[in-house]
């Protein structure tokens, strides 16, 4: 590697933030995303590289193309930046199939905890306890006790049959 380049990224160790982010865009032609500094410094030092000595190899692109085809797709969506609503989530398509023990939605379970009556509705899609809703018993029966709980155990109902 030429001394210039490797001055020049031995110089990136020592911008702040703001200056890391003036190089990024002499670098690449465009802002960047990140404040990170490290994330940032990384970045312009592969670029700096590349710039100097030339990229990788057009078999090499290829490559790493055809395996980002491959990829499975983004799980878990990117989080909002602060200030900005988040849209309401839209219903699942292919819903988990419900729990047997899970009796049919408007029943009641109720429990004595601590000398008082703990009351738990099913619903469709989760349980209701003090009009708030809950995705599982277990929420419910946390809530109720401080403590993590399985929620069929702790409302004494039947273990799920193995097979």
């Amino acid at each position: 590697m030429p001394d210039t380049v490797l001055s020049e990224i031995r110089r990136l160790g020592q911008m702040s933030v703001g200056e890391l982010h003036g190089r990024y865009v002499e670098v690449f032609g465009e802002p960047a995303r990140s404040r990170n500094r490290d994330y940032l410094r990384k970045r312009i030092a592969w670029r700096i590289q590349e710039l100097a000595e030339g990229g990788l190899p057009e078999r090499v692109k290829a490559r790493a193309l055809a395996l980002a085809r491959d990829a499975d797709l983004r799980v878990v969506p990117p989080r909002a930046p602060r200030g900005v609503p988040v849209p309401p989530k839209l219903p699942a398509i292919a819903s988990e199939p419900r729990d047997p023990r899970t009796p049919s939605a408007g029943a009641t379970f109720r429990r004595e905890f601590r000398g008082a009556t703990h009351e738990v509705t099913v619903l469709e899609d989760g349980f209701e306890y003090k009009g708030r809703r809950y995705k599982s018993l277990s929420a419910v029966a946390r809530e109720i006790t401080g403590t993590r709980w399985n929620g069929w155990a702790f409302f004494g109902i039947a273990p799920r049959e193995k097979g």
